[in-house]
């Protein structure tokens, strides 16, 4: 089971969305699996996979499993499976996530630092992504008396940035634990940043911004926290230090302004909120990569591809343009998915891929 649910999961062009209309359809990974073809993911590697992790005393979480995040498992594009090195003990914690700039100043890693440690005593778990500055600050703070997790975006074997491989040693030996959703090997890439900032917004019940610029990397992660209903802090700055204009920007528009522990605590709630707790403005959306060499659109596909544009159109106003009943334009709109050909999007939209 396990194996299937991973080849599924590595399978490209597969993701959260039309892996549960895959298992909807067909009722299991097995026969999802059966049905891409020689689409599927290789069970070679998969096997390959599974082993390394187990060698390295590593283990996969499956989206659904009891040991998965239950906060992770509310946002709309969950990883369906996690890499994870480490206790899981810190799951069961309630969690902040401390995020910032990675040239951030002295002042700022120093608090960054002493702020984890407080809330660590106080049974938080500090949630950052390892990256140098504001990141490796907080995990190093959380771990003086408690627990940390660090979601990274490449592979458990590719620490990155290299200088903070034995701070990632040192969280799997003292109790933390570090997530990757990435195969093994795979490099940390640029597009793989925001899909690893998802991860740090879906495990925190709340997100303290310290020191982070104007379109910065940070900003996606507070504004992946806000769409997931958490609550959101920032830490006040110089307004002539250009890495504090975001975070003075976040305050500004509501974030909790925090210079304490206590100043988190006192609005960290025991589960996310049923909607946004702020709006943020655009920033740069997480890619989305299409199946390769997709084949030719059947008749009825032909017709409803016709309709589809970039802008997003509802399913409801397509199936009456088109003149389809629900159940062949859903298997139609599922073709045209797995072929790489259009993406589903939240609402109940659809748009060309």
């Amino acid at each position: 089971m396990s194996l299937a649910r991973l080849r599924l999961a590595r399978t490209e062009g597969v993701g959260p969305a039309l892996h549960r209309k895959l298992l909807a359809r067909h009722g299991s990974a097995e026969a999802a699996l059966a049905a891409l073809g020689p689409r599927a993911f290789p069970r070679e590697a998969a096997e390959r996979e599974m082993a390394a992790l187990a060698a390295m005393d590593a283990r996969l979480i499956f989206l659904g499993e009891p040991d998965y995040p239950p906060l992770l498992a509310l946002i709309e594009d969950a990883p369906l499976v996690l890499a994870a090195q480490g206790s899981l003990a810190p799951l069961r914690q309630r969690g902040v996530g401390l995020v910032g700039a990675r040239n951030a100043s002295g002042t700022a890693r120093r608090f960054a630092e002493d702020l984890a440690d407080a809330l660590a005593v106080r049974d938080i778990c500090v949630i950052s992504g390892l990256a140098r500055g504001i990141d490796a600050a907080a995990h190093a703070g959380a771990l003086r008396s408690g627990s940390t997790i660090a979601a990274i975006a490449g592979g458990l074997d590719r620490p990155y940035p290299r200088e903070n491989a034995a701070l990632q040693a040192r969280i799997i030996a003292e109790g933390g634990l570090v997530l990757s959703e990435a195969p093994l090997g795979t490099a940390p890439l640029a597009r793989h940043f925001p899909r690893r900032n998802r991860i740090v917004a879906g495990l925190s019940l709340g997100v303290v911004v310290i020191e982070a610029a104007l379109q910065s990397g940070t900003l996606i992660t507070a504004r992946l926290a806000a769409e997931a209903g958490r609550e959101l802090f920032a830490v006040p700055g110089s307004p002539l230090d250009p890495r504090s204009r975001g975070s003075n920007d976040l305050i500004r528009r509501g974030a909790r302004l925090t210079e304490t522990a206590e100043d988190v605590l006192q609005f960290l709630p025991e589960a996310p909120a049923a909607l946004p707790i702020l709006r943020l403005a655009e920033l740069p959306e997480i890619p989305v990569e299409a199946m390769e060499d997709a084949p030719p659109a059947s008749g009825g596909a032909a017709q409803v591809i016709e309709m589809i544009g970039a802008t997003p159109i509802p399913v409801d106003e397509l199936g009456r343009r088109c003149q389809l009943s629900p159940a062949e334009l859903s298997a139609i709109l599922l073709e045209l998915e797995l072929a790489g050909r259009i993406e589903t999007l939240p609402g109940n939209r659809v748009a060309l891929a």
